[in-house]
């Protein structure tokens, strides 16, 4: 009787090895499947703080005590089943993506040649002074003589203004540089603000904050009345380090340079993008600004 135990005990381990190993390669196929989920949901969703998505399937009837290897087995197929699938349309979430932001740098790139090959404005002009007859100067025939260059004299009271706003010595050279850029931006002096931000960044482009630095730049650049060199900054961003804090921020203020630039499709294209690499920012923090930036360039 006891050898016939030890029979009987063998054989039903033997036959229960292949649905153990039928098992264990399915366990195998789903670890992979989800790891690759994530790595096409980070593509997705940039700023998703490694946020993963599970699939929505149908969880099976809880598998009798006769038949749990079958259950376990069907489970498993379940979950590989809803796992490629999902899989197959984040891909092509990735692909619409990737698609949408070639076509919107395409036109940015084409907006911005434009923009190199007009006149510069009149504002930006400096009208030459008339030179009485007697005292111009004598030159060859047919030399125009150089307009001699002029440079502005600082306003006193804006110098002494600049002065006297704090300047950080933290003793970390990034965040005094952003800080005090910040403060110059806050004070409305943007072409210091430019400056400074500028130089902080040139010293530190790999910075963990750095995100924030362009971001305020661009912002300075646009309070400044210069939208064309704010959407180059505001872009540059978001492409550069779209896991940045604030490339969210930066693609709404690229639609809002837009929108000052005349150029509503593209805005909304912005708006758009922003939308789907970063839905928890577009429905929270961001929502406000973006329903008010999507009306100010009528966006359908």
């Amino acid at each position: 009787m006891y050898f016939r135990r030890i029979i009987l005990g063998g054989a039903a381990f033997a036959l229960s090895a292949p649905a153990m190993a039928q098992d264990a390669n399915m366990d195998g196929r789903v670890g992979k499947l989800e790891k690759e989920m994530r790595a096409v949901q980070r593509q997705v969703f940039p700023n998703g703080a490694g946020r993963f998505v599970e699939p929505d399937i149908q969880s099976p009837t809880a598998p009798s005590a006769t038949n749990s290897s079958t259950s376990a087995t069907v489970d498993l197929t379940a979950r590989v089943d809803a796992l490629e699938a999902q899989l197959a349309t984040l891909t092509g979430q990735v692909e619409l993506q990737g698609n949408n932001m070639r076509g919107l740098e395409a036109r940015l790139k084409a907006l911005e040649t434009q923009l190199a090959t007009q006149p510069a404005s009149p504002v930006e002009t400096v009208a030459p002074t008339a030179t009485p007859a007697a005292a111009a100067p004598k030159t060859r025939a047919g030399v125009v003589p150089t307009k001699p260059v002029t440079t502005a004299k600082p306003n006193p009271a804006r110098v002494a203004a600049v002065a006297a706003i704090e300047r950080p010595a933290s003793g970390d050279a990034f965040e005094d540089g952003y800080s005090y850029g910040f403060r110059l931006w806050e004070a409305k002096f943007y072409p210091e603000s430019q400056a400074t931000l500028e130089e902080t960044l040139a010293k530190f482009p790999k910075h963990k904050r750095a995100s924030y630095a362009r971001n305020l730049l661009g912002r300075a650049w646009l309070d400044d009345k210069k939208p064309a060199t704010a959407v180059k900054v505001f872009y540059d961003n978001y492409k550069a380090d779209p896991r940045g804090d604030r490339a969210p921020d930066s693609l709404f203020f690229l639609g809002s340079a837009l929108t000052d630039l005349g150029k509503a499709a593209e805005a909304c294209e912005a708006f758009g993008e922003l939308a789907r690499a970063y839905p928890d920012a577009a429905t929270g923090r961001l929502a406000e600004r973006i329903t008010s930036g999507k009306t100010r360039a009528k966006c359908k």
